[in-house]
């Protein structure tokens, strides 16, 4: 009987944590929910207009690049693939959209108009689906490029060709040959958004769902990650041959993550193209990759909320240097980021929670010792 004690301890203390995890979450959601209308009452200013409004702006980008950054951390977080060209993916979504809305949409919702009984008119949702389904097209489309190179090359072979492809990708983009539809050098500026989700007209609405598509997204992807699918990617990255030894195809699993990654990168700048109501060749260049690997590294590799927070602290601690330090806040960033990588190897998230499993341990074995002592 003594011996079961210690299993029906862990396992409160299992359902313990578990329980404070959802409720850290819910406390989270929740505060982000009432933080336009909190943060309008703290400061006296009403919620679509003054500082409530740009700081909802900046919660925007933050939501929408955390999922970007998350996108990221399941080819090299959960994989192990080091890739430099995830801007093509982020970018493809980006200028899938906004090509869509700036040179089909126009013609097709003054030709025919989409109407429910009600007389509501439902003519821009549409559109905006449809540019939605062209963004997850493209992005699958360059994941499916992307995977199918990864069987010829591994390693860092593979990361140098895959900055070739995305370069090529943003070649593409600046291409003069097609400056009547993407704009070239300059990009396409001024995209025909739907009144309803404009995030200039509509900044709370655009607050809000860009906040459920965050939430979504990382529902979606750490039900990637948990399932068994989720499970063998974690195996390739850890020894790929075992795991061909033991019956899976490698590649096939390989290419799973490649689309799932590319397909939640795409929808992040099909949003993005949408709040800034352009599509920029900077999109797909190789310093939104780098963006990416640098969220994912400080805020934790292999734990999806990390990328979330790196990307949360690289954007507000961004903008706050920037008017504490102008033009050169992103050498006083390097030096934290410096800092950062020292002092939690492993990010915020994966540090902290090598040092709780850690703290864990050792406050049980005292536990168990004080019992042992006791009997």
């Amino acid at each position: 009987m003594p011996t079961a004690q210690p299993n029906v301890s862990s396992r409160f203390s299992s359902l313990r944590t578990a329980l404070s995890k959802r409720g850290a979450s819910a406390l989270l959601l929740l505060s982000l929910v009432l933080f336009p209308f909190v943060f309008a009452l703290l400061t006296g200013s009403a919620v679509n207009a003054g500082a409530s409004k740009f700081w909802q702006g900046q919660l925007i980008i933050v939501f929408i690049m955390a999922v970007y950054a998350m996108s990221y951390d399941l080819l090299i977080g959960y994989t192990g693939i080091l890739t430099f060209g995830h801007a093509a993916f982020f970018g493809g979504g980006a200028y899938a959209m906004a090509l869509f809305l700036t040179h089909v949409a126009p013609g097709f919702s003054d030709a025919y108009a989409i109407v429910l009984p009600g007389g509501i008119d439902i003519t821009g949702v549409i559109m905006l689906l449809i540019g939605t389904l062209l963004s997850i097209l493209t992005a699958t489309l360059l994941g499916l490029i992307f995977s199918a190179v990864s069987v010829r090359v591994k390693g860092h072979y593979f990361a140098m060709i895959t900055l070739a492809m995305a370069e090529a990708v943003n070649i593409l983009s600046k291409a003069t040959d097609f400056v009547e539809w993407t704009g070239a050098d300059e990009g396409l500026h001024g995209i025909p958004v739907p009144a309803w989700i404009n995030p200039t007209q509509n900044r709370l609405l655009f607050y809000y769902i860009a906040l459920v598509f965050a939430v979504l997204m990382y529902l979606l992807a750490r039900r990637v990650v948990n399932s068994p699918t989720g499970k063998i990617f974690v195996a390739i990255r850890e020894n790929e041959s075992r795991v061909r030894m033991i019956g899976y195809n490698p590649a096939a699993f390989r290419t799973v993550a490649f689309v799932v990654s590319a397909l939640i990168a795409g929808l992040a700048g099909g949003l993005y193209s949408l709040w800034t109501v352009s599509a920029t060749p900077t999109m797909t260049g190789v310093g939104t990759t780098i963006d990416a690997l640098l969220m994912t590294i400080m805020g934790g590799i292999g734990t999806l909320t990390g990328p979330m927070l790196g990307a949360a602290v690289l954007e507000i601690f961004g903008h706050f240097f920037y008017q504490w330090f102008g033009a050169r806040w992103p050498l006083v960033f390097g030096l934290i980021f410096i800092g950062l990588v020292i002092f939690l190897p492993y990010g915020i998230v994966g540090t902290w929670r090598l040092r709780s499993a850690q703290w864990k341990r050792s406050l049980q074995k005292r536990r168990e010792a004080q019992q042992s002592g006791g009997d």
